[in-house]
């Protein structure tokens, strides 16, 4: 859920409840003769009003599963997440022990977490934008590396067959730009262009070692490419091998390295935008289930 404007009124309508329900807690607090207590009226009103806001919360899974029910915006759903600071008047701020100090600290990690989730659905969708020009579908980066693949081969096997003088394999314009250096004394093209079949082997090492792996995996840190300035070095160390013509072509292939530097990048932000929730959920839920337990606890015993 995105904080915007359109929250201003959430906002105010929470901060005005907090603050009756603190002027509340602080005067209920002071008058009592043995302090803010969970089993006294006001710490049983306190304590329902934050389980219903916990159960109206938590009741937000169902809502997203089932789309269909009517059952109002998922955005006022998300809004009732109100609960921590009633939870903390109920227990007087205190944490006790047994179950209750594990629901308390339970809490704690949902509500910490909670935030921590907020601020990064707020500020990663811009800074993914901003750092991520090509952004792509989550689900089709894998698609995507392998189009690289094929695409950065496929420059391979072209630069490769100019530089070998093989250029019936070649493109017309790396033909044409071959065919321009002439030969001299049955010297082929790819030799009047001093280049010869060890720079081309090099080429196909460095695609093989070094390239292929890099797009093939997601990741991929262990290897040069994966470090920009490293990838910077390697690929003018190519340029300074090959002659000027070719180097459009490692240009290319220096351009489909920053792309896939893009996607790695891209699915490491989905993860820590989505991974809070493998916390978050999980905790939620158990302290649903402790809540209760200690619900029926307290009103039994």
């Amino acid at each position: 859920m995105r904080i915007d404007r359109t929250h201003r009124k959430w906002f105010i309508g929470s901060l005005a409840g907090l603050v009756v329900a603190t002027a509340v807690y602080v005067v209920y607090s002071r008058t009592s003769l043995h302090g803010a207590t969970g089993g006294s009226v006001m710490g049983l009103t306190y304590g329902s009003i934050g389980s219903a806001f916990m159960l109206f919360a938590g009741a937000l899974g169902a809502r997203k599963k089932v789309p269909i029910w009517r059952l109002g915006r998922a955005q006022s759903w998300m809004r009732g997440h109100l609960s921590f600071p009633l939870i903390l008047f109920h227990a007087g701020f205190h944490f006790c022990i047994g179950l209750t100090r594990v629901i308390m600290w339970m809490f704690v990690v949902v509500f910490v977490s909670g935030v921590f989730g907020a601020l990064l659905q707020h500020y990663m969708p811009r800074f993914t934008t901003e750092h991520i020009p090509m952004e792509t579908i989550y689900e089709q980066i894998g698609r995507v590396r392998l189009q690289l693949v094929d695409e950065a081969e496929k420059i391979i096997e072209e630069t490769c067959a100019t530089l070998t003088g093989g250029l019936s394999s070649a493109t017309e314009e790396q033909r044409a730009a071959a065919a321009a250096a002439g030969t001299m004394g049955g010297l082929t093209v790819a030799s009047g262009l001093a280049v010869d079949e060890k720079a081309s082997t090099q080429l196909q090492q460095f695609f093989g070692n070094q390239m292929r792996p890099f797009l093939e995996h997601s990741g991929s840190g262990n290897l040069a490419l994966d470090d920009h300035a490293r990838s910077q070095s390697m690929f003018q160390q190519l340029r300074a091998q090959l002659p000027p013509n070719l180097h459009e072509s490692i240009n290319d292939l220096e351009n489909i390295c920053e792309e896939k530097r893009e996607l790695d990048q891209q699915a490491r932000f989905h993860r820590v935008l989505h991974g809070w929730l493998l916390v978050h959920i999980p905790v939620s839920y158990a302290l649903l289930l402790l809540g209760a337990v200690h619900a029926v606890v307290a009103l039994r015993y």
